[in-house]
């Protein structure tokens, strides 16, 4: 029998929800989700959280709204299970119990401020399940957050071998470095730098340069895949699983960083609410490409949404 459960992921930039039926146990440890109804939107939860320490209220009532349409969506889909999940900018927060107090009373479960190991157990979760069988592993798995990038190297049979969280989301490398419009060389050079150094740090605890495939996750990566791509409209069919090679990144990378809020605005595939925030979200991925010599990279619109949901199977 199946089992339909609802999962919502509240990051930094972004909160999304996922209610979906999992497969019951005869249907075998391959057996897909069965989606009823994905939704993201742009609340930027982090707003100023790397300057201030703390969750501006105009973020924390954006949230409050966002919230409030799921919680209804939950209800009439009927799900049996709801697991919510937080992450980085409600773990770095002074006054995250004032956005505790507000899910609590929105949604009627209090969310899990996951931690950083947690929060990439899960990505992985949700991205390797739904592979492509001839996918090479191991793999390394990387999400790129608006606060945070989880890096997880693993394959199917043996799970997650190494992972770790690094502060170097597209929201706080945006803020921290990026104020242009469009960001200036030596903003950009500053980024760069900060940005190295951090998925240098992580590659010395994760195997990354070890692994046979990497797999980018969130919405900058499947972003830039749609740019690299040239599509016209966000497709998330033509997006899921499509392999980009480095230099596409990178040529991606340069032109979102050339450009005003505005001219990238302007391109069809771009949401409203990731547009200022994008060149550094490219940035992160591009240097990740150089730092673990990876040609290629494969995109993957599963990811710890999927993750939150399949562990409400137990």
């Amino acid at each position: 029998m199946t089992t339909r459960v609802a999962a919502i992921d509240c990051g930094t930039n972004s909160i999304r929800l996922l209610v979906a039926d999992l497969p019951g146990e005869s249907a075998g440890p391959q057996a897909p989700l069965v989606d009823l109804t994905r939704r993201m939107e742009i609340v930027r939860l982090g707003q100023g959280v790397d300057r201030t320490g703390r969750l501006a209220p105009e973020a924390i009532e954006r949230t409050r709204v966002a919230l409030a349409s799921y919680a209804a969506d939950i209800e009439k889909l009927g799900a049996e299970r709801v697991r919510m999940c937080a992450t980085s900018a409600s773990r770095d927060a002074a006054n995250a119990a004032d956005f505790t107090e507000m899910v609590q009373r929105t949604l009627g479960v209090a969310p899990e401020v996951v931690t950083g190991d947690e929060e990439a157990r899960l990505s992985f979760t949700g991205a390797v399940r739904g592979l492509p069988a001839d996918a090479k592993a191991p793999f390394l798995v990387v999400d790129i957050g608006g606060g945070s990038t989880e890096f997880v190297v693993g394959d199917r049979a043996a799970g997650v071998r190494a992972a770790i969280s690094v502060d170097i989301g597209c929201v706080r490398m945006t803020e921290r470095h990026l104020p242009g419009d469009p960001p200036t060389p030596g903003q950009v050079t500053a980024a760069q730098a900060d940005v190295a150094a951090a998925v240098d740090r992580a590659l010395a605890v994760v195997p990354g340069r070890e692994a046979a495939t990497l797999v980018g996750l969130a919405g900058s990566v499947t972003t830039v895949v749609a740019l690299a791509q040239g599509l016209r409209e966000y497709d998330p069919e033509r997006i899921h699983h499509a392999r980009v090679s480095y230099e596409a990144v990178a040529q991606v990378t340069a032109d979102l960083l050339s450009q005003t809020r505005e001219q990238r605005l302007a391109n069809p595939v771009m949401h409203p609410g990731r547009a200022d925030v994008i060149g550094a979200g490219a940035l992160v991925l591009r240097v990740i490409m150089e730092r673990a010599g990876m040609p290629s990279v494969v995109a993957s619109e599963h990811d710890i949404l999927d993750g939150i949901a399949w562990s409400l199977a137990t």
